[in-house]
């Protein structure tokens, strides 16, 4: 593989531009980067989670999720380029579907929170809801693949579903809310 990186210290981002994968320019708050930075984010947290001890099947599952963010950011960094599919959404309904038959089923709403991977799959959660929102706010502007909407909708799902169940594991409760009672 030819080196793709030859330099990494560019100075053409020092006026408030960046370059996208076709070589256009946009400022770097654009929506299309505020996209790009919230999925990166996302994938880095996920790196973050699987540095955690886990059950056997998840650090697996983890990095082809990281793999399938990269490939969103992809298709992100090169406008009118598509790089996730069906196949890759139908993967994570299939581990939530797992979870659930694993897990009791939920009737009132859990705090974010339990053990230290449980934490860090909220963690990854939200970060995930901030990316599918800003892919909604791009797609307003730039009509996007809708597969990468439905993956970090599904995705978002997912982690939810690993922090219940790296919580089981570990033999914590899941914390139910209440709701404060005002006197």
């Amino acid at each position: 593989m030819a080196d793709r990186l030859t330099s990494i210290v560019t100075k053409t981002g020092d006026a408030g531009t960046t370059s996208l994968g076709d070589g256009s320019r946009i400022a770097k708050n654009d929506a299309r980067i505020e996209a790009i930075g919230q999925v990166d984010e996302l994938n880095s947290f996920v790196g973050l989670l699987a540095c955690e001890p886990l059950p056997k099947d998840i650090p697996a599952a983890l990095e082809r999720i990281q793999h399938h963010l990269f490939d969103l950011g992809s298709e992100l960094c090169v406008p009118g380029y598509s790089a996730l599919i069906e196949s890759h959404v139908t993967f994570l309904e299939t581990e939530i579907e797992r979870s659930l038959a694993e897990l009791p089923p939920l009737k009132e709403f859990i705090l974010p929170g339990g053990t230290r991977p449980a934490s860090l799959a909220h963690v990854c959660r939200s970060i995930c809801r901030r990316a599918e929102r800003g892919l909604v706010t791009l797609d307003q502007r730039e009509p996007l693949n809708d597969i990468g909407r439905q993956y970090l909708n599904r995705l978002s799902d997912y982690f939810f579903m690993l922090a219940r169940i790296l919580n089981k594991e570990a033999g914590r409760q899941d914390i139910f809310w209440q709701k404060e009672k005002t006197s």
